[in-house]
């Protein structure tokens, strides 16, 4: 049997619809199979992280609001870390073809665009890569205790590409 979080094994379809309070058959109405279920949970993740992302970009300006970025995934992957799991395994579409996916991207992107435009699509990785490892880090069985440290680390990392 799969699992999202090492260890937790992953609910059937009948296992979603009991806890939700609908017969087994139910959810059959909305989804024709339990990864269609979970594609659906998982752009819905990659909403709710744009919308996070937007936020925090908002409330600042140039450097300051991309590490205000990697602060709200950061808090967005801690909070909701099953959810943050499934938006990332294999199978919910959390490659290229995945629209909230490239959406919560691009709000990262656009800053990265307006900080390092010659160096750009690079960047933008790097910031994902970086914040993502941070976070999986974080949540990982005996990882280190580094939530203290990640807006010092951003913002490292970030003044370095700003050249700030």
């Amino acid at each position: 049997m799969a699992t999202l979080v090492a260890g937790e094994p992953e609910p059937s379809l009948r296992d979603l619809a009991a806890r939700l309070g609908v017969s087994a058959m139910a959810s059959y109405r909305h989804f024709p199979n339990k990864a269609a279920l979970m594609e659906a949970v998982s752009e819905r993740g990659f909403a709710m992280l744009e919308a996070q992302l937007k936020a925090a970009d908002a409330a600042k300006a140039g450097a300051p609001a991309l590490v205000a970025q990697g602060l709200a995934y950061f808090a967005f992957a801690i909070t909701h870390r099953r959810l943050f799991d499934l938006m990332f395994r294999e199978g919910t579409r959390a490659g290229e073809e995945s629209p909230a996916r490239q959406r919560a991207f691009g709000v990262l992107y656009d800053r990265v665009v307006a900080l390092a435009p010659e160096d750009a699509e690079a960047v933008a990785l790097a910031c994902w890569a970086l914040v993502h490892g941070l976070a999986v880090l974080q949540s990982a069985p005996g990882g280190p205790e580094q939530a203290a440290r990640v807006r010092d680390v951003l913002t490292l990392f970030v003044n370095r590409i700003a050249r700030v």
